[in-house]
């Protein structure tokens, strides 16, 4: 028999009043819009110009994920000064509230430097255990994303719909994605391909908007190494309000980052954890 389908993140419904729920939403689609505009004015354009951030290897931002997260910034510095920020270009502003926005102001940003539009705005609200409200928002394609506080929809190009994950599917029939075919160690890409090996497709390269799509559902698994807090918060608010379950390659929680394990109904994630080796993997350092 399927298990109910969970309500989206049942614990904020008992800390978040309704009347400040509605406030944090609303602010939060205007961090969304404040950075639409930002990414929307470079995407595709000559004048974007990216520079490398790392000493080895190749790490992009641009000024398009700089002057997204400044006008988000800006935004919660006037409406939300109480609360804490992590973003992925200005780093931790501290707080006092017990709850902390998120922020990547472009997920993806090689998509973006591509002109692919696979790239994503991360917003999500956490309070001390985990994201209690997300948005996934692709500005190029008006899709947006929401999950937590109550909501699970997708919303864009005029319309609205209701986001859930595909449930019944087993592991022989999922469409399994992640962003790149090389995924962290080799301990790491042999169990990525453990689970590979047993489903229908797989598919790579799309970013956040993978989990986007797995909570629309569309795609059934998403499994991902080296994340950051600010790359899974949005994601797994989104994906829990649909239904669906998201953890570590341990089966615990996942909001600060690593390893990533993001399936659209409980029975299916069962199936992918234990060919990860669930239980088997040491907690990421850093």
């Amino acid at each position: 028999m399927e298990q109910d389908r969970p309500t989206p993140t049942q614990h904020d419904r008992a800390t978040i009043p309704a009347a400040m729920a509605e406030g944090i939403v609303a602010t939060a689609h205007r961090l969304a819009d404040a950075a639409r505009r930002e990414t929307l004015r470079l995407f595709r354009s000559p004048e974007l110009r990216p520079d490398n951030k790392a000493t080895h290897g190749f790490d992009p931002v641009t000024e398009a994920d700089r002057a997204s997260e400044r006008a988000m910034r800006a935004i919660l510095a006037a409406e939300r000064p109480d609360d804490a920020i992590l973003g992925e270009e200005y780093g931790h502003s501290p707080g006092r509230s017990g709850l902390t926005w998120i922020l990547d102001p472009i997920d993806g940003t090689r998509a973006f430097m591509a002109g692919a539009p696979s790239w994503g705005v991360l917003v999500a609200l956490a309070d001390r255990s985990g994201p209690i409200y997300g948005l996934v928002d692709q500005p190029h394609l008006d899709e947006r994303f929401e999950g937590g506080l109550g909501r699970a929809q997708l919303t864009g190009r005029g319309a609205r719909q209701t986001l859930a994950s595909r449930r019944g599917v087993g592991l022989g029939q999922a469409t399994l994605m992640t962003t790149y075919p090389q995924i962290g160690s080799p301990a790491e890409q042999a169990a990525f391909e453990r689970v590979a090996a047993d489903v229908r497709l797989t598919r790579y390269g799309l970013d956040c908007y993978a989990y986007a799509l797995l909570a629309a559902g569309h795609v059934d698994l998403v499994i991902e190494a080296g994340l950051q807090p600010y790359d899974v918060a949005a994601p797994i608010a989104v994906i829990e309000a649909a239904g669906g379950v998201v953890t570590d390659w341990q089966g615990g929680p996942a909001h600060g980052g690593g390893r990533i394990l993001a399936a659209g109904s409980p029975e299916l994630h069962a199936e992918a954890l234990a060919r990860l080796g669930g239980g088997g993997w040491p907690t990421p350092s850093g």
